[in-house]
Order: C-alpha cells, then structure tokens, then sequence
C-alpha cells in the first residue's frame, strides 16, 4: 500500500499547522513493515520438521510406504531404508515451509503480535535516533511512526517531551490513526494523529519567539 501524493500533502499541512502553535517539532515516517521477520519463518520451520518427526514415531508405517516406493519388490523394509525415507519426509516438509513462509502475508499471519510490536518499536526508535532525537535545540522533537504490514504505530518523544507528557496522553492520536489505516485511509490517519500531538505540543510547550522549523514538515515513506 502506498500513500497518494494527496495523502502526503495533507500529512505535511498538518504537521506545519500543529507546529505553529508549539515549540515541538514532528517527524512522520510511514513503512511498509519494520523487519522481515526470516527467524520467525525459520522457527516455523523447524517446528514442522520436528512435527513430522513426531508423526513418523507414532506412524512409522508412513516411512514404510516411503521406502515402497523407492523398492516396490521388498517384502521388508531395511532400517536403513527407513531411516532414509524418514530423513527425505523431514527435509520435504522443511523446505515445504520455508516455500510457504516466503509470501510474507502468510509469515506475518504466523509470526506472535507481541514480536510484532517488539520490532515495530524497535524500529521506530532507530528511526528516531536517526531523524529527530537531539537534532532540536529545546529537545522537543517527536517522531509519528506507522508500519503498514503489521497495521501497528509507534510515538517516540525526544527526552524533553518525555520528561513531562507520559506514553498515555498519546492514546487517542494512536487511536485514531490505527483505526484509519484498518480502514485502508492511512494517510487521514497520519493526518490526525499528528493533529492530536499538536494538541498535546501546544499545551505542554506552546510556540514562544523565534521559535524555528528545525526538522522538515514532509512525510517520508520507505
């Protein structure tokens, strides 16, 4: 999904109306994901590998009938041959996954939503770090992140801000811009949300004189 150039033209409007009223200054990045999430494909993996495993000492008659048909002729199945036709079952299904862990939608489906937000926020404060924290004189630089695969948002507040505004007050810009990207209208809902932190901003640091524009207004998309 990506957003329209009008969704973009709104984000930034709204970014520069909020910091008018407030000395804060707000960074907007939307991502299509935050992480690929390859451990996670591979620990499924694993786990049907040692699934079929466990189906083959319950029914190890499943590894017979994969020796049949390498020697339809024996009357009995070698230990060697049973064993080999285990070891091609267990690879088969290994592979198998990892083919159908490849199409993301099905890995994301799969991977835990609390390892989902553990990279969401990771990588927004990387983000932060790199694009808003300390790059303020009053240290009152706010970063608004949204990632798309995952439809999770995350809100990461330079140390000033962070000393007086608690996580809390930022639940109703989350609310409403992760209901709007649900909706499949993420740019209205980044628009929003950085509407609600200009709120926040101008009632905790209100825009004094000579206030500056210390971080561009435009949304950026990776």
């Amino acid at each position: 999904m990506r957003l329209s150039e009008a969704d973009h033209a709104a984000v930034s409007a709204a970014v520069a109306a909020a910091e008018a009223l407030s000395d804060g200054e707000i960074v907007t990045i939307v991502a299509g994901r935050s992480d690929a999430y390859h451990d996670v494909a591979l620990h499924w993996a694993v786990l049907a590998m040692l699934g079929m495993l466990a189906l083959l000492a319950a029914f190890p008659r499943i590894a017979e009938r994969g020796w049949a048909l390498v020697d339809p002729w024996a009357t009995r199945s070698p230990t060697g041959g049973l064993l080999a036709a285990a070891l091609v079952l267990v690879a088969a299904t290994f592979l198998l996954m990892r083919l159908l862990l490849a199409w993301m939608p099905l890995r994301l489906a799969l991977t835990p939503g609390a390892t989902e937000a553990r990279r969401v926020r990771r990588r927004a404060v990387e983000l932060f770090r790199a694009a808003a924290e300390h790059r303020t004189k009053a240290r009152t630089g706010v970063l608004l992140y949204l990632s798309l695969a995952e439809r999770r948002a995350e809100i990461v507040a330079d140390q000033t801000i962070h000393a007086r505004v608690t996580p809390e007050v930022w639940g109703e810009a989350m609310a409403v811009l992760l209901a709007a990207t649900r909706d499949g209208r993420p740019g209205a809902g980044m628009a929003a949300a950085v509407e609600r932190i200009g709120a926040v901003l101008a009632e905790h640091f209100p825009r004094t004189a000579g206030d500056a524009n210390e971080l561009p207004d435009r949304l950026v998309e990776l």
